[in-house]
């Protein structure tokens, strides 16, 4: 299983999706968004905008990271500061 996170705005569109997601031979973080976005339209517009970044296990990946069972799946909005 990897655990889902979502951090800032994206939290907002997650009040139906899983806390989980099955692991599977291949899977990557691009594969997990594809497959959240067909489910949870909502979810996957928020998902597919240039600025979010995702990481694996607190480090920043590229969204074809390929991802193992028990690892942690991040998702981060843009954020700014000031």
């Amino acid at each position: 299983m990897i655990k889902l996170l979502f951090f800032g705005r994206l939290g907002d569109a997650t009040y139906a999706a899983p806390e989980v997601f099955e692991a599977s031979v291949g899977l990557t973080a691009a594969g997990v968004r594809d497959a959240l976005s067909s489910l949870y339209p909502a979810l996957g517009r928020a998902l597919f905008e240039p600025q979010v970044l995702v990481s694996v296990d607190r480090v920043i990946v590229d969204w074809q990271q390929p991802l193992l069972d028990g690892c942690e799946l991040a998702f981060l909005p843009p954020v700014t500061g000031g």
